[in-house]
């Protein structure tokens, strides 16, 4: 059997008396950790290689771990410009490439040290993401020598910068990911790393290490760090610290523009951003942001439905949130708009039928059903039971849809338009979108006219009624649940099992 390869290292004791006052709990993903880590060093490739960071594919849409839900996202400037550092140096590595052919340049090179640590994870047995584990043979063993040195033994099948392992990578990257990303295929030499090496740390403290290393000190935007650590999103000692405006309101607000501003969007130009009186658009930026806020962005309430936003909750207790980028979630939901608009346009409904003939006057693209003055699709009311229905649906069925799978790129900006259509482009090979498809044709069956259009019964007159006012939300849900319920495939089922969690 071949001797695996041994790393020295140098343990550091960190625990005060009183952390052992800390509330931990396994089933929230904080047991309580070892009392120590690990400082050593280890070549930059190698330590790439067994933390899986590996040249991204686009085959499948798929990024270069499996461990989605842990994984930070990866700026490529940022990794390329401190490649640059790491061969010239600075202010060198600034410079633009006609200056560096010059000669009065050359006294600007310099040394590029990185003499940060990288802080990981090493994976311990048992240790699972997503369902999976370290091969046993893949595993770094740990052993403590003394008080203050300990033995690092790699995996025994490990051989150089270019292993990979058979399942999941044993080492998770805490912080430090773009430095390693930085030593691409080329990188020749032997670049130590200081490394910080904890052992069989939960996911959870390593999002809380994450914040702490960046935020705290205001080192990146805060609102970033959610899509670049996406289990930020559902902590609760960050929600009661920092509130609703970290990540739900305004990631709300961003989605919202991003709706308004994209051009393939079906609500394009057409939400009233500023308030304005007198504005024909469907509803104000106020209104998207707090319906976004009770629907995709929603955090999970224990111990009431079970149903939380697709954008801001785990699909399950104590699972990992969708680590959706910005890009993605505003594609989503112009995705899953674009069907529900066609959808409406081609039915012959009675109800669509009407409003078409009551505002015929309306230009050649515009149809009365979607965005006329009649439709309650065309109001607050109607666009809130439009995402209540599309993300209760779609959050019961995730792990069924495969929606931890869909990966586009990397990290950017909800107003990226390029991102926005990539991701947009990529939706259509994914099972979540035949099952949008069922959905929205289903749902623009429903009888969408507002109660004051004209040639409606007193009853329906009534009926539409009671949709308005804060009450009327909740009424919606029910009535286009039940609609929805009446179908037997498996949209209606999942249907009917939102009616259940609800209890309506």
């Amino acid at each position: 059997m071949k001797k695996s390869r041994e790393i020295d290292a140098l343990i550091v004791h960190q625990w005060l008396r009183g952390w052992d006052a800390v509330r931990f709990n396994p089933k929230e993903n904080r047991r309580k950790p070892e009392p120590h880590y690990y400082l050593f060093t280890l070549p930059a490739t190698e330590l790439k290689a067994l933390s899986g960071i590996y040249r991204r594919t686009t085959a499948g849409g798929q990024l270069r771990s499996d461990d989605l839900g842990i994984q930070r996202r990866h700026d490529e400037d940022r990794s390329a410009q401190i490649s640059k550092y790491v061969h010239h140096g600075y202010p060198w590595s600034e410079l633009s490439e006609r200056q560096r052919k010059l000669d009065e340049y050359e006294d600007l090179r310099k040394p590029g040290w990185l003499p940060t640590a990288i802080v990981i994870n090493i994976l311990g047995h048992g240790d699972k993401r997503r369902g999976k584990s370290p091969d046993p043979d893949d595993l770094i063993e740990v052993h403590d020598i003394d008080k203050h040195r300990a033995a690092i033994h790699l995996p025994s099948s490990f051989s150089s910068a270019q292993w990979k392992p058979k399942s999941l990578p044993p080492i998770e990257v805490i912080d430090g990911q773009h430095r390693l990303w930085a030593f691409d295929e080329s990188f020749k030499a032997d670049f130590d790393l200081p490394v910080v090496a904890f052992y069989g740390l939960d996911i959870s403290w390593q999002a809380y290490l994450f914040w702490s290393i960046n935020i705290t000190p205001k080192k990146i935007n805060a609102s970033l760090a959610f899509d670049l650590y996406p289990l930020l999103r559902t902590e609760d000692w960050l929600e009661r610290f920092e509130g609703h405006s970290v990540y739900r309101e305004t990631r709300a607000q961003e989605l919202t523009e991003a709706l308004w501003s994209h051009p393939e969007s079906p609500w394009y130009d057409r939400i009233n951003m500023l308030g304005e009186s007198g504005e024909r658009r469907m509803a104000t930026q106020a209104s998207w942001i707090r319906t976004l806020l009770a629907t995709y962005v929603k955090k999970w309430e224990s111990g009431r439905s079970g149903i939380g936003g697709l954008f801001g909750a785990p699909l399950r207790s104590h699972a990992p949130v969708l680590p959706w980028t910005r890009a993605q979630q505003a594609a989503f939901l112009i995705f899953m708009g674009k069907l529900f608009r066609d959808a409406v346009k081609r039915s012959s409904a009675p109800w669509a039928r009407e409003l078409r003939k009551v505002q015929a006057h309306l230009t050649k693209n515009a149809d009365a059903a979607f965005e006329g003055d009649y439709s309650l699709i065309n109001t607050d009311q109607g666009i809130r039971g439009l995402l209540y229905i599309t993300n209760d649906l779609c959050y019961l069925n995730a792990e069924e849809l495969g929606l931890q799978d869909w990966q586009v790129g990397d990290e950017a900006a909800a107003t990226d338009a390029a991102a926005v259509t990539a991701a947009l482009k990529s939706l259509d090979s994914q099972p979540v979108a035949k099952f949008l498809q069922t959905t929205t044709s289903y749902l623009a069956s429903f009888d969408w006219r507002a109660s004051s259009a004209p040639g409606l019964s007193d009853t329906e007159r009534r009926d539409k009624a009671a949709l308005r006012g804060a009450g009327g939300y909740k009424e919606l849900r029910r009535m286009l649940l039940a609609h929805v319920a009446q179908k037997n495939d498996d949209v209606g089922k999942t249907a009917s099992d939102a009616i259940t969690l609800l209890k309506y």
